[in-house]
């Protein structure tokens, strides 16, 4: 058997190639956008894509099943709930795909029906051989993670309540995951980062029987309590999750490998103004804060760059880059890979650019932690939070009027998810996560002075960079974020 787990750090998925090496037949599941590196390593192992599995509608990330069927003839698969705007072959529960000559030897995988997370919802099991008593292993998709389990809240738009796809998972967990032999292996479609659960491990595969021990949602206890549990403290969901799961439902055009165009600062602000297109600057946090263009967006190419651009641009607005040299085409290619794809170029020698226009440039304003005169950091009440990420390192920061306290008329904003608020937040802050921060932009006064914070200083960049677009006046965040002010006052 041929098995190859890919790793996407930068959107923490994970998409896997299964094939029998006797008959060269093979299957992916969950593919990202981007195709190559599985084309290149099937060819190399001498094996045929012949079916693309999808463990579900992916929100967090546009998939490749599309651009892997044109480019291999494979047919496209799902759980037998989906409905898709293009051909698919469906799964039912139970069924058996063999890879090898015929039913009776070779690769085989299962499909299980697990809905919970979504309706359509499926894993699959993987054995060498149709009667091993010990599964290889079993693609848990976002059912099961190492550590987590899939959010059962994706759906509410669609009038699917939580507590009602909590129980269906709680289910198919029990029924059908747990049931599964302690040794079997559990590969999960995401690690930590990924906004599809709240507690996800940085491991990228485990056992079931390390699951049924570890795993704080397998723990023995009533259905009820289940639901409470994972329906409570989920990360917000970025804006871009509805959109990417209608473009893998419905379908989506296929991937341009163009690299971007290199424009000039007159073209770059004539698809600003005449386009409504977003200056959306890529570059280190450190370089952006020390100067950037009036107006412009911020997410860096170090941290979660696709996520965080789909928390701050609406999904359908044109795109201009602000990034180094070299690495346009990787900012493209990672907006790509969650169904941004209309960037119309990128602002050719950015550095030097922002060095001759001194008048369209601006220096972000950042207080330290010991210029913040607040009281020491309390835990929050778990309803307190209004309603996600690597964090850049903290540029110097620059001079700006230190905050007092809430009171003197700041508005103190925390960005982060509402559960690392409720593990203990400023006084006097007030939550709202980065994901859901345009949405709420309205509740805040822009006449006021915003104070922004996180856990480290990267997600405050992001977040005052947005206000600072929208017109707020007197934005700055706090470099270290959080961790900076919860350890000098102890």
């Amino acid at each position: 058997m041929h098995f190859a787990q890919y790793y996407l750090d930068c959107l923490s998925q994970a998409s896997y190639l299964i094939g029998d090496e006797t008959t060269g037949r093979a299957v992916l599941v969950d593919p990202r956008r981007d195709i190559d590196d599985y084309l290149h390593d099937a060819e190399a192992a001498g094996l045929r894509i012949e079916l693309v599995i999808e463990t579900h509608i992916h929100a967090d990330f546009l998939s490749g099943h599309l651009e892997l069927a044109r480019a291999t003839d494979a047919a496209i698969a799902f759980g037998e709930a989906a409905q898709t705007g293009f051909p698919i072959r469906r799964l039912k529960d139970g069924e058996r795909i063999s890879l090898g000559a015929d039913d009776a030897e070779g690769v085989t995988l299962t499909a299980l029906a697990t809905p919970g997370h979504t309706l359509e919802s499926i894993c699959l099991v993987i054995r060498e051989h149709p009667d091993d008593e010990v599964p290889f292993g079993v693609l848990t998709g976002d059912t099961l993670f190492v550590g987590d389990v899939g959010r059962p809240d994706l759906l509410s738009a669609a009038g699917h309540s939580p507590h009602d796809m909590a129980a269906r998972l709680y289910r198919s967990l029990h029924t059908k995951l747990l049931a599964l032999p302690d040794a079997t292996r559990v590969f999960p479609a995401h690690g930590a980062g990924s906004a599809c659960g709240r507690s996800l491990s940085t491991e990228t595969s485990s056992t079931i029987g390390d699951q049924r021990r570890l795993n704080y949602a397998l723990q023995p206890m009533p259905e009820a309590d289940f639901v409470r549990l994972v329906t409570a403290g989920q990360p917000a969901t970025p804006g871009y999750f509805a959109h990417d799961a209608a473009l893998n439902r419905d379908g989506h055009p296929l991937l341009d490998p163009r690299p971007p165009a290199a424009l000039t600062l007159d073209e770059a602000l004539a698809a600003r103004d005449r386009q409504g297109a977003v200056l959306l600057d890529c570059r280190p946090s450190a370089a952006y804060t020390r100067a950037h263009l009036a107006g412009s967006l911020h997410t860096s190419l170090d941290t979660r760059f696709a996520e965080y651009a789909g928390s701050v641009v609406a999904p359908g607005t044109p795109v201009v880059l602000i990034a180094d040299p070299g690495t346009e085409q990787e900012a493209r290619l990672r907006l790509a890979r969650i169904g941004y794809d209309r960037v119309l170029g990128h602002l050719s020698d950015a550095a030097a650019v922002l060095e001759r226009t001194p008048a369209l440039t601006r220096r972000s304003r950042r207080v330290r932690h010991d210029e913040l005169a607040l009281e020491q950091p309390q835990p929050q009440p778990a309803d307190a939070a209004a309603t996600a990420g690597a964090p850049a390192p903290g540029a110097p920061a620059t001079e700006a009027p230190a905050p007092n306290a809430p009171a003197t008329g700041i508005q103190l904003i925390d960005v982060r998810n509402p559960s690392e608020y409720e593990a203990g937040a400023l006084p006097g802050a007030r939550n709202i996560p980065l994901a859901g921060l345009s949405q709420h932009l309205t509740e805040l006064d822009p006449a006021r002075p915003v104070v922004l914070y996180c856990r480290s200083g990267g997600r405050s960049v992001i977040a005052a960079a947005l206000l600072e677009a929208r017109g707020f006046g007197d934005v700055c965040d706090v470099v270290g974020g959080y961790e900076a002010v919860a350890a000098a006052v102890g």
